[in-house]
C-alpha cells in the first residue's frame, strides 16, 4: 500500500506524513503523549424497487482524528480537512480540551510492549478487494436480484426493495509510541425484501450476501429466490397459546445470542457493573460442551485486524472454553479500571466462532428440528427488549411451529421471554449449520426451555 489504493486519493505516505505532522504540533504544544489517524473511504450504493431505480448513491469522506493527552487528561478533535492550517487547529483544538478536562487514572496510551510491531502492523489479511463496477451494473445486478424474487412465485406481489452497496475503504494511524499502521478493506453487499400475499395476509421476509470480495457474493438470482422462499413460508401464519417450550433459534439469529455474550463480558460494561455477566472470569457461562474462539487473523475475515483500534496486537485466542469464561474484551482504558491488562479489544471482537462438542456433521437444519421436536423454531425477532444489567431478555418473534421434528404452521404476533443468562447456560445443542453474519459464525442454537407469550 505504498502507492495509492485503487479508487482512493490519497496515498499512505501522504498519510504518514499527515500523522507525523499532527504529532509533532502536539509535541510542540507540550503534548506528553498524542495519538493520530487519518482514513478516507469511497462508495457506490444503489436502490430499485419494483423494477424501477429509487436511488443512486455516491460517497466519498476523509478524516483525521487526533487525541492529545497532558498527563492523566485527554482531549480529542477530528477535521474533514487536510490542509496544514486545519491540522494545526485540530490538534489545538484536542490540546485545549484536554487542558480543561479532569484527570483520570485510567486514561493514557496503550504499553509500549503491548503496541503491534512494524511487522504485526504490517500483516497482510487479503482484506481489500475492490469491485471495478459503475452505477448502471449495479442497478442490473439490483434488478435481476429483485426480478428473480417476482418470478419465484406469483404470491410475491411486491417489495421493500433491492439495495447493491459498494464500500472501500484506507486509514493510517500512528502514535507518540512509535506505533504506525494502517492498512485497506473494502465490503459488498447484496439485499432484497420481497413481499407476498394480500390483503391480512401479507408477509415481507428478507435476505442478503455480504463478503469483502465481489466475486464470492452469492449470485443476484439465488439471493432473490432464496428470500422470496422466506416470504412464502410465512403465508397463513397463526397465532398460538402462551406456553413454555424448547426454542430453536435460526444460525442467523443465534449470532445475536454470541452478541450479547461480547456486550456483557466487554470492558465498559465490566468496570460500571452495567452487566449481568460481572466477575464472571473462570466461571461457567454455558454448558461444558460449548466453546469459543477467536480469530483476528483469518484471510478475508468481516472482523479479521492485525492491531485494534488502539494499535495493540491482536491474538487468536479461546474465549469460552468448556462452557467457562477465559477471556474478557478489553481495550487499555477499561482495562486499566479494571485492574487488569488489555486484551486488544479496543473496537470490539475480532472474528468468533461458537461451537458445541456434541455437534456431529449431519446436524443441518433438519437435524436440529428433530431434536427441537416439539417447540419454536424462530426466524425473526424484532424490538430491543434487552436489559444486560439484569439480563432481562423480552423480544417480539416470528417463526415456525414444530411438531414431531417438522415444521408444521408459521407463527406471528409472539414474545419471547427469558434471562440471558440461563438461556446461554440452557443451550442443548448446536447445529453444524454455521452461518458467519459480521464477525460472528455459529449454527442454529437449540436452548432448552423459554416463555412463549402469545394468544
Amino acid at each position: 500500500m505504498s502507492r495509492t489504493p485503487e479508487g482512493f486519493a490519497h496515498s499512505r505516505a501522504q498519510f504518514e506524513q499527515l500523522i507525523d505532522d499532527a504529532l509533532a504540533v502536539a509535541r510542540g504544544l507540550g503534548a506528553s503523549d498524542a495519538a493520530a489517524e487519518v482514513s478516507e473511504g469511497a462508495g457506490l450504493s444503489v436502490s430499485v424497487r419494483k423494477g424501477e431505480v429509487e436511488t443512486v448513491e455516491r460517497n466519498r469522506d476523509k478524516s483525521l482524528g487526533v487525541t492529545v493527552y497532558l498527563g492523566q487528561r485527554r482531549g480529542n478533535a477530528s477535521t474533514s480537512d487536510f490542509s496544514r492550517a486545519a491540522l494545526e487547529q485540530t490538534v489545538r483544538a484536542a490540546y485545549d480540551i484536554a487542558r480543561f478536562t479532569a484527570e483520570d487514572p485510567a486514561a493514557g496510551l496503550p504499553d509500549a510492549a503491548d503496541l503491534a510491531t512494524p511487522e504485526e502492523a504490517a500483516r497482510d489479511l487479503d482484506l481489500y478487494h475492490p469491485w471495478a463496477i459503475d452505477a448502471a451494473g449495479a442497478i442490473e445486478l439490483a434488478l435481476r436480484c429483485e426480478g428473480a424474487a417476482f418470478a419465484t412465485d406469483r404470491r410475491v406481489t411486491n417489495s421493500d426493495g433491492c439495495g447493491v452497496s459498494v464500500q472501500q475503504s484506507h486509514f493510517m494511524a500512528g502514535n507518540s509510541r512509535g506505533f504506525r499502521g494502517g492498512y485497506a478493506s473494502s465490503r459488498h453487499s447484496l439485499s432484497v425484501a420481497p413481499i407476498a400475499g394480500r390483503g391480512n395476509d401479507m408477509q415481507r421476509d428478507a435476505w442478503y450476501s455480504s463478503m469483502r470480495d465481489a466475486a464470492e457474493l452469492a449470485s443476484p438470482e439465488a439471493v432473490g429466490r432464496y428470500a422470496a422462499e422466506r416470504t412464502l413460508a410465512r403465508l397463513k401464519g397463526r397465532k398460538i397459546a402462551t406456553c413454555e417450550v424448547p426454542v430453536l433459534f435460526e444460525s442467523t439469529l443465534a449470532a445475536g445470542l454470541l452478541g450479547a455474550y461480547v456486550q456483557a463480558t466487554s470492558g465498559g460494561a465490566l468496570y460500571r457493573k452495567a452487566t449481568f455477566l460481572a466477575d464472571c472470569l473462570g466461571k461457567p457461562v454455558f454448558p461444558d460442551h460449548v466453546d469459543i474462539v477467536e480469530q483476528p487473523h483469518l484471510l478475508k475475515g468481516k472482523a479479521s485486524a492485525p492491531f485494534d483500534d488502539e494499535g495493540v496486537r491482536t491474538r487468536a485466542r479461546k474465549v469460552v472454553a468448556g462452557g467457562r469464561a477465559e477471556g474478557y474484551f478489553l481495550s487499555s482504558y477499561s482495562a486499566r479500571k479494571l485492574g487488569m491488562h488489555t486484551t486488544g479489544h479496543a473496537g470490539g471482537s475480532q472474528n468468533l466462532t461458537l461451537t458445541s462438542r456434541l455437534t456431529a456433521p449431519g446436524d443441518d437444519l433438519d437435524a436440529m428440528l428433530r431434536k427441537l421436536g416439539r417447540g419454536l423454531f424462530v426466524t425473526e425477532l424484532m424490538g430491543q427488549g434487552v436489559n444486560y444489567v439484569t439480563g432481562d431478555y423480552s423480544r417480539g418473534a416470528a417463526g415456525y411451529w414444530v411438531e414431531g421434528g417438522r415444521i408444521v404452521h408459521p407463527v406471528h404476533e409472539i414474545t419471547i421471554a427469558g434471562s440471558l443468562g440461563e438461556m446461554l447456560r440452557r443451550i442443548v445443542a448446536v447445529g453444524a449449520d454455521a452461518y458467519t453474519m459480521g464477525g460472528k459464525t455459529i449454527g442454529s442454537v437449540l436452548i432448552e426451555r423459554l416463555k412463549i407469550a402469545g394468544s
